[in-house]
């Protein structure tokens, strides 16, 4: 995680200041990627470990980081180097719309988070399959469409090492669906509809 320490609105953007973990400052470069809350952005300058970042419109519009303030934490993550181990599903950083808490159950050893996303996104979540939230590769609990909700149950270390342990009812995260999943449900869907058995 990272502290936000500075977030200046300024015309069409946000400037964002995040004070880095000591490491994940090691060999920045200028145009280097970095997902902040599941949002991939852009260095655009940096003082030791605070980095800077330019968020603009279109990102504030469909993501949760209009809303941090200084003191916030966020999730931060530096850019997959080639032949480094992928711990999960890929993530892109480019988020496809924000999806609300509905219900946190907090077991002894058992987190059972509920969330709403967009009612477009839902076809795209199936038990087992992959979800990244505000940034985290998660597996898919379950899910229930007709009432718009699916569940992801945390373990502990991700709780640990990132802000979901903070978040309650009511909060946003940032959603990216799987895209070999969207891949797959938009072929079936394109080639079902021109065979006049599927109206979108």
């Amino acid at each position: 995680m990272a502290e936000v320490r500075a977030a200046r609105t300024e015309p069409g953007l946000l400037r964002l200041q995040l004070a880095l973990p000591e490491g994940l400052d090691q060999q920045l470069t200028q145009g280097a990627s970095i997902a902040v809350d599941g949002v991939c952005l852009t260095v655009t300058g940096w003082q030791g470990q605070v980095v800077h970042f330019d968020v603009m419109a279109e990102t504030l519009a469909r993501t949760t980081l209009a809303e941090r303030r200084p003191g916030d934490r966020v999730n931060v993550e530096r850019s997959l180097r080639q032949g480094e181990e992928i711990g999960g599903h890929p993530v892109s950083g480019h988020v496809d719309g924000t999806a609300e808490i509905l219900a946190v159950d907090q077991g002894e050893n058992d987190w059972r988070v509920r969330y709403r996303p967009p009612a477009g996104l839902l076809k795209y979540l199936l038990p087992r399959g992959f979800v990244a939230l505000n940034g985290c590769s998660l597996t898919v609990a379950a899910v229930e469409a007709a009432e718009g909700w699916f569940e992801v149950a945390y373990i502990p270390e991700t709780l640990r090492a990132t802000v979901h342990g903070e978040l309650g009812r009511g909060d946003r995260v940032n959603l990216e669906v799987d895209r070999q999943t969207q891949a797959i449900v938009d072929t079936v869907e394109r080639v079902l509809a021109a065979r006049g058995e599927f109206a979108p």
